[in-house]
């Protein structure tokens, strides 16, 4: 998860523009804002199934799940926005504000691979979303032969949704965006494990 951060942060510097290094300030202060309540969410799944094995998560899913995990699954989204750089939560690189970011000085191929990777980033959080609380390849009908219809058909749902939020909401200021995580995503995640810590002992 710390390698974007040092991506971000090596682009604005080796730009050599004080914009570019700023926007990368900008990048590393939201992703590491963000990248805890990201993780705390996940480990709460990891601790629901016993296991820090993607596979191992799937087979240990259970469809009850679902109402004790779903604020994590959509803490663990937004986050995962947030990481991506994807709107609302596209502060770092507002192009009608600062210039992109820490991209201001990339052009042609190298400014396509910062694009590409984002894109590829979409795909990433998207099927992590789907391993992770969605139950991965298991169908509601216990289907399972076609489990990789069923984990191409959420991972599709999902990342529709992340195309259609950048259409839909506006671009948060700089300390909406820290605020959102720090003052609300943190505590729901921490929440979330609590209550991961309490199902656990009760079903045992």
């Amino acid at each position: 998860m710390g390698v974007g951060v040092l991506g971000s942060l090596m682009a604005g510097w080796a730009s050599a523009n004080k914009f570019s290094l700023l926007g990368g300030l900008r990048t590393a202060a939201q992703l590491l804002a963000y990248e805890l309540p990201m993780l705390l969410t996940a480990a709460s799944v990891a601790m629901a199934a016993g296991t820090v094995s993607l596979p191992g998560i799937v087979d240990a899913f259970e469809w009850w799940w679902l109402p004790w995990q779903i604020v994590g699954a959509i803490v663990f989204f937004v986050a995962g926005l947030a990481e991506l750089q994807r709107p609302p939560f596209d502060m770092p690189v507002a192009d009608s504000e600062i210039i992109f970011g820490a991209y201001t000085e990339y052009t042609g191929l190298r400014f396509a691979l910062f694009l590409l990777a984002e894109y590829a980033g979409i795909i990433v959080l998207c099927g992590l979303t789907t391993v992770l609380f969605l139950g991965g390849w298991h169908g509601p009908w216990g289907a399972d032969g076609l489990g990789w219809v069923w984990t191409l058909l959420k991972t599709a749902v999902l990342a529709f949704v992340v195309i259609w939020l950048r259409v839909t909401y506006p671009r948060l200021r700089e300390d909406q965006l820290q605020k959102f995580s720090w003052t609300l995503l943190v505590p729901l995640s921490l929440a979330q494990i609590a209550l991961t810590g309490i199902v656990k002992v009760v079903i045992q």
